[in-house]
């Protein structure tokens, strides 16, 4: 049961996320899977910084949807920086 709540939480967190970078979400696979990622980032940043957000769903949801930003801030960071360097003569 634990499992089937953590991926719901990853999808809540990485459609949300997607919303908030992008302006729209990126389908049920790549929502999943970047809440997922984004969960352990945010979980990780919140526990290295001392960060309690409180217990239950809510408080998943939103290390998750942090998280979710961050890598997706992150991976538009490392995109636009690898398109803007070709030029084309």
């Amino acid at each position: 049961m634990n499992i089937i709540l953590f991926l719901i939480v990853g999808l809540i967190a990485g459609f949300l996320a997607g919303k908030v970078v992008e302006g729209h979400g990126m389908g049920l696979v790549v929502d999943l899977v970047v809440g997922v990622i984004g969960a352990f980032i945010g979980g990780f940043l919140f526990s290295a910084l001392g960060i309690s957000v409180g217990l239950g769903l809510i408080g998943s949801v939103i290390v998750a949807f942090i998280g979710a930003v961050i890598l997706l801030f992150l991976l538009r960071l490392v995109t636009r920086g690898r398109a803007g360097s070709r030029r084309s003569y």
